[in-house]
């Protein structure tokens, strides 16, 4: 056995399923291991897709996938989605083939610090010395993306490595999944400030915002009175009829302060407090008002269940039902397409238990909103804000649950960064409806412009926010990589087009025309 086919085993061993792969020479010791049965591996014409697709995988599975880069152009290549990942907690393993040690001291045009470029978006880096030790290096690197919070581990593998002989593998002693529970203390303060009275939203990130975290949150906020929320941007929310609602901190500075205004306390579960995306002039990055007060509850890598069971008992809350959505039957809109009928659409034509992958901050803003009572459904949104992340993670996620139906939500400006995923879609017959958003412009940036206090934008600053010359075939673009592609241009063929695509046996790109 050799050191790749010692890494792929032990990859399998320790419950990686899935390699999401753009191979380059140094690799190809490691795309022969990837024969082995165990391991599924999918092909991906850019790295940014691999890591995306990644991330979307361990949201779903909450069980790390495997990327495989070429060299350290690679790496770097998929790095923006590897910050997005890392930014939402995910667990991800990276194996980033480099040159044999021999060839590496005569700098050969590839050659790069591989470890300078992994260190700032990895928890964990490491250069596998040898073949005989590569197992124990991917043993360790599994269980550090398996921690909670989910970690991103970098291992490097030179070519000599990958085709020795590893010998007989020797693995670290096997270590048990746990998380920390709180301190019974900050559970009681916390009590205690839920006994006042005085206004209080509790705001889930991670883990809380599903499962049964979620719904014994929801019994705290029935048997308090307290209000639940979330960030603007959230890993993965189970939302919809039957659920816990959660109600969405608002992405503009003014919004958000204006929302947290009435609040005297502010309870954080796996996340901090509220802070503005940006920073604008005159604005402040905190949204709290002032004499808000902030109350950690349950830190980034403690136990969201085991904390919510312990206050349930503090406040004596036992057999106290949570309150649930009730389902909202939206009639299916028509007329002219714009944020509120596209938030329709959406509500009347989400299947029950899809996921919804949000990428479109212009014209999705609002669909959160108008979409609570929709069928039961999973939300998946960008925590990093580095764009071209939609497409990828909706092909990880869907992999990941093939009984599913996958809806991404994207602008056209940032489906551009990433749309190699509709090939990928296509090869592996992915149940996915890809929704672009085509204003022809980046016209999120056009109020960033305003917000900053940057005037009217002149003929060259609009050149560089709109997208309109050429103007991008979607449709067309779609059927070059295997995916049908419709076009529409009223509210009511949008929502057709929805329901078509959930009957669809592989991908499907819908263009939604915005004048």
């Amino acid at each position: 056995m050799n050191g790749a086919q010692a890494l792929v085993n032990t990859l399998a061993d320790q419950g990686v399923e899935i390699c999401f792969a753009n191979p380059g020479t140094s690799e190809m010791h490691f795309l022969a291991a990837l024969e082995n049965p165990r391991m599924k591996s999918v092909l991906c014409l850019f790295e940014g897709v691999c890591t995306g697709a990644a991330d979307g995988w361990y949201r779903m599975k909450d069980k790390p996938a495997s990327t495989l880069l070429h060299l350290g152009p690679g790496l770097a290549n998929g790095l923006a989605n590897i910050h997005n990942a890392k930014r939402a907690s995910v667990g991800m393993v990276n194996i980033v083939g480099e040159h044999s040690a021999s060839h590496l001291k005569y700098d050969p045009p590839l050659t790069s610090d591989i470890e300078g470029l992994g260190r700032p978006l990895s928890h964990w880096v490491r250069r596998a010395e040898s073949a005989q030790s590569i197992a124990w290096d991917a043993a360790t690197a599994v269980a550090k993306a398996s921690e909670h919070p989910g970690q991103i581990a970098t291992l490097i593998l030179p070519g000599d490595t990958a085709w020795q002989d590893a010998g007989e593998r020797v693995l670290p002693a096997a270590r048990p999944a746990t998380r920390k529970a709180p301190d019974q203390v900050r559970i009681d303060q916390i009590a205690q400030v839920l006994r006042s009275g005085e206004p209080a939203l509790i705001i889930l990130a991670n883990k809380a915002t599903r499962g049964h975290a979620l719904a014994l949150a929801g019994q705290v906020a029935a048997g308090t009175g307290c209000r639940l929320g979330s960030q603007f941007f959230t890993a993965r929310i189970e939302r919809g009829a039957g659920r816990v609602p959660l109600e969405r901190i608002p992405y503009a500075v003014a919004q958000g302060t204006a929302f947290l205004q009435g609040f005297k306390h502010l309870i954080t579960v796996e996340t901090r407090e509220p802070v503005a995306f940006f920073s604008y002039p005159d604005k402040p990055s905190l949204l709290k008002a002032p004499g808000t007060i902030v109350h950690p509850l349950v830190e980034a890598d403690e136990d969201s269940e085991a904390a919510f069971e312990m206050l349930i008992d503090a406040l004596g809350l036992k057999g106290v039902a949570p309150k649930l959505q009730a389902r909202i039957d939206t009639p299916p809109p028509s007329g002219a397409l714009n944020p509120q009928s596209i938030a329709y659409a959406l509500a009347a034509a989400l299947p029950e238990h899809a996921i919804l992958v949000d990428e479109s901050l212009t014209t999705g803003r609002e669909t959160m909103g108008y979409t609570m009572g929709a069928r039961p459904h999973d939300l998946i949104n960008n925590m990093g804000g580095s764009i071209g992340y939609g497409t990828p993670v909706a092909t990880g996620a869907a992999l990941a649950c093939p009984d599913r139906r996958t809806f991404c939500m994207v602008g056209d400006g940032s489906a551009m960064y990433t749309i190699q995923s509709l090939w990928t879609q296509a090869r592996e017959g992915l149940p996915v409806t890809t929704i672009i958003f085509a204003n022809n412009s980046y016209a999120i940036l056009k109020a960033e412009y305003a917000n900053m206090g940057a005037g009217t934008p002149g003929p060259q600053a609009l050149a560089m926010i709109d997208i309109d010359r050429p103007t991008i075939d979607w449709v067309a673009m779609a059927k070059s990589m295997g995916v049908p592609g419709v076009s529409v241009a009223t509210a009511e063929d949008f929502h057709a087009a929805m329901v078509r695509s959930v009957d669809a046996e592989g991908p499907v790109l819908i263009e939604v025309k915005l004048y």
